[in-house]
């Protein structure tokens, strides 16, 4: 368990400083409010982190240890390879994430919480940690029901934890990519470019591309979309509702899910 935590975080670092040196060196878009936005989305990934440590110390990692002893779920039934076993289980956890991800946005009181990591009306790198705490918790408890399920491998966790975790951030980075480069890309995981597009503040757009790692998904279930209707340079980000800088407070977005929708 402690090299887990060695190895998450060294990652979660190390991949944070490269795509805010990218933004630095190559942004996508002029940000409206530029980083004033920093503190209130960090402040959630602190006060996140530590909510799981408290509530759910193991984690999804320990969940899979705990399989692993008791021969627990799918992949302690059938005789394959154990390479295979942790190459599926990283795909099948994407797949789940991705059918997760569309239920936040289709039920109503899911989408009260998946709405903070929309308000941003910015999107850079810190947008990718800007999740309210419930949300959080609630996914930790799928992503561990999950893994307990398949009784996926802990180095396949391990791995889609940090595959995860770096591809939000990378897929939420304000960087410019080639245009050659990000057709190419978009065919196996999602670009910022095509990610972008779910943070529209257009709801037909906002409900698309919702993979934050593998693209593939959106394509086979049919929420694929490749360009914006107002372009990628004039495409407003956000919810109509939080536009203005005000909304952009820590107190705000903690109880933004309890709030009556604004007119």
């Amino acid at each position: 368990m402690e090299y887990e935590v060695v190895i998450r975080l060294s990652s979660f670092v190390v991949i944070l400083l490269l795509v805010s040196l990218w933004e630095y060196q190559k942004p996508r878009r002029i940000l409206r409010l530029a980083h004033k936005r920093w503190l209130l989305n960090f402040g959630l990934v602190l006060l996140n982190s530590v909510l799981l440590k408290l509530l759910i110390p193991a984690g999804a990692v320990g969940v899979a240890i705990w399989s692993a002893s008791a021969s627990f779920g799918l992949f302690h039934m059938v005789m394959i390879p154990d390479l295979v076993k942790v190459v599926l289980a990283v795909v099948l956890l994407d797949l789940f994430i991705y059918v997760q991800h569309v239920l936040v946005h289709k039920v109503p009181l899911l989408w009260r919480l998946h709405q903070v990591h929309h308000a941003d009306c910015d999107m850079d790198v810190s947008t990718a940690l800007r999740f309210h705490p419930l949300e959080i918790v609630m996914s930790m408890g799928i992503k561990m029901a999950m893994v307990a399920l398949l009784g996926a491998p802990v180095l396949a966790v391990i791995l889609f934890e940090v595959i995860l975790n770096g591809m939000a951030m990378f897929n939420h980075g304000n960087i410019r990519l080639p245009l050659w480069l990000d057709v190419r890309l978009r065919w196996v995981i999602a670009t910022p470019d095509m990610h972008r597009i779910h943070h529209s503040i257009v709801r037909a757009e906002t409900d698309s591309n919702y993979g934050f790692n593998l693209s593939f998904w959106d394509r086979v279930f049919g929420t694929y979309r490749a360009y914006p209707k107002e372009g990628q340079d004039d495409m407003v980000i956000g919810i109509a509702e939080f536009q203005h800088e005000r909304d952009q407070r820590f107190t705000q977005m903690l109880i933004l899910p309890f709030q009556k929708p604004r007119d």
